[in-house]
């Protein structure tokens, strides 16, 4: 760890590059901004991705925050380059998936198991402005389009390549491939590998392109498919060991499935943004929307529930340096719950904009947009069936061996600007028996100081607190019953509502960190705790458990009036308040 003028150093660094790109990509409402709404709206007409936004983006070596640093680029921690890429989340997801994103979630398997030689020439790739391509296998076919998958055989020294898939992300712009292909029949971890194929060295007779695939959502990202028919393959091209592509898979997961919602909650920034703007400028029901109580209510939960969102993102990217061993169900749980809690939001809002939301063009048509975006983000590999068979095994472990006997874990885990130390892909894919995040949630019931500091608040915090500790005593004891069962009998009901209460006490744990460790650094508002109790009241209507209706309505008085402040003076709606480039209207 470095010092704290280190630390300082870093993270002006860090703020120094986001506010150039902010600044580049300039105010999204602005109709004569080539990078704006107007653009990336036509741009999704077409299905897409915003050629002058993809030149720039390219033009300020963007894909070197894809490239670790020692070859060449600037991807170091998993939070940063996760806040790195909301300034273009911000305007649009296509293109951030589409010119960034996709490449790094193909390009983390490189960096986790390639050779010198392997990590060299994709660096290289990524650096030149080229994409990297994924194709995995469909585990367990969940959230899968279609049942397609690749194999890899080996004859006589040479290997062959066949099969096809559907739906790959940039899979015709794309210069390398990373394949996961079926190798062995006979079921279990060692039934797959994977291959990193550059598309220009591939035989032309033996690949074929099949036809995009239409999405409601992302159009402007290309998902089309690959069709190989005896294609050889070199030996060279593995990536790992033979029979290792599912164990990579997992740990290449541990990562992109915290750093890809973390992008995505940009998104819904926008769409709040895009809320409150609608609300100002035209009111709600014919009156101002200050005067709506209905209104302020919707806006001030909506930006608590993308602040506890955040904070999950948060520790979850962090955990990825700090507690790795724990990171495959903090990273499952995240890609769970984040896109159900986003939504829920997004539609919360969308009411306020009554038949506006169907605008596809103009001031608010960037609102709809959003909305078909998001669900989107959820599916694939990482979608609700693959998390929820990550994490649901795991939850009898963590009962026995975590929850009510670990210590609380450090301020690192939750500190937004503290440096990390380096990450360790060689400690990703092991599953410990830590819970880092609970620990958090017990010493607050313990009793500790920090509820002190909650002021006017103190009474309904400490009410909130106890409340889940009883839910996480009670979670102890459902997840303890699922000992012993069989894998194949955990796909029920029972498991699933296990899986929704352990997601929303970790994002309830990860919010009561992030509020007790903030005091006494530059964030002054999240070290109040009026937001903090704005979102554990949400979670715990969530939970179904019996709280007052509404106990602290100077909470949601507090977060609104930090909204509003926001909203003013262009700062983003997440943890950082980054300086944006939106111009509020008027």
């Amino acid at each position: 760890m470095t010092t704290a003028v280190g630390t300082r150093a870093a993270e002006s660094a860090v703020a120094r590059r986001i506010a150039e790109l902010e600044s580049a990509l300039g105010d999204p409402w602005d109709p004569a901004n080539p990078y704006g709404h107007g653009a990336v709206l036509e741009a999704d007409d077409r299905g897409e991705l915003p050629a002058e936004a993809e030149r720039l983006l390219h033009a300020l070596g963007l894909c070197a925050e894809f490239v670790p640093q020692r070859l060449g680029g600037r991807f170091d921690r998993a939070d940063v380059l996760a806040r790195m890429l909301r300034p273009v989340f911000r305007r649009d997801p296509s293109l951030g998936v589409g010119f960034g994103a996709g490449s790094f979630l193909a390009a983390v398997s490189v960096w986790a198991a390639g050779t010198e030689e392997q990590q060299r020439r994709t660096a290289d790739l990524l650096l030149a402005g080229g994409r990297v391509a994924v194709a995995y296998r469909d585990l367990a076919h969940g959230n899968a389009f279609l049942r397609d998958e690749f194999s890899l055989t080996e004859e006589d020294g040479t290997l062959r390549l066949d099969g096809a898939k559907r739906v790959i992300v940039n899979a015709e712009q794309a210069g390398a491939l990373v394949v996961f292909c079926r190798t062995d029949d006979r079921p279990g971890s060692r039934s797959h590998s994977a291959v990193l194929l550059e598309r220009a060295a591939l035989p032309a007779d033996r690949v074929r392109d099949l036809d995009r695939f239409p999405t409601v959502g992302l159009r402007g990202c290309t998902m089309s498919g690959l069709a190989f028919t005896d294609c050889p393959v070199p030996r060279e091209a593995l990536l790992g060991g033979w029979g290792e592509g599912v164990n990579l898979a997992l740990s290449s997961f541990q990562l992109t499935r915290s750093v890809l919602p973390s992008m995505v909650l940009a998104g819904v920034d926008t769409a709040l943004r895009t809320a409150l703007r609608f609300a100002m400028e035209r009111g709600v029901h014919g009156r101002p929307v200050l005067r709506v109580p209905q209104a302020r209510a919707s806006l001030a939960g909506s930006f608590a529930d993308l602040l506890v969102c955040d904070s999950l993102a948060l520790t979850s990217t962090r955990a990825v340096h700090l507690h790795p061993e724990a990171t495959g169900v903090y990273a499952a749980a995240t890609k769970y719950l984040l896109p159900i809690l986003l939504s829920d939001t997004v539609y919360d809002l969308s009411v306020l904009l009554g038949s506006s939301l169907y605008e596809r063009s103009g001031a608010y048509g960037i609102f709809q947009k959003q909305v078909r975006d998001l669900p989107i983000t959820s599916l694939g590999h990482s979608g609700t069936a693959a998390c929820q068979s990550t994490v649901i095994p795991r939850l009898p472990v963590l009962a026995e061996h975590a929850w009510l006997v670990e210590e609380a874990p450090g301020p690192g885990l939750f500190r937004l600007r503290d440096d990390l130390p380096a990450l360790d892909t060689g400690r990703l894919g092991v599953a410990g028996t830590a819970d880092p995040l609970l620990a958090e949630l017990a010493d607050f019931a313990a009793g500790s100081t920090a509820v002190a500091a909650a002021g006017e608040h103190r009474e309904v915090l400490e009410t909130l607190v106890r409340t889940l500790a009883a839910e996480l005593h009670e979670l102890r004891a459902a997840a303890r019953s699922l000992a012993g069962r069989r894998r194949d009998d955990l796909a029920d009901p029972r498991s699933y509502a296990l899986m929704d209460r352990y997601a929303l006490l970790l994002a309830a744990a990860s919010a009561l960190g992030v509020w007790r460790h903030q005091r006494g650094g530059p964030d002054e508002f999240l070290a109040r705790p009026d937001w903090v109790v704005l979102a554990l009241l949400r979670i715990c209507r969530r939970l179904g458990l019996g709280l007052p209706g509404r106990p602290a309505p100077g909470a949601e008085g507090q977060v609104l009036e930090e909204l509003l402040r926001r909203y003013a003076a262009g700062g983003s709606f997440d943890l950082y308040d980054d300086p944006t480039a939106a111009v509020p209207a008027g």
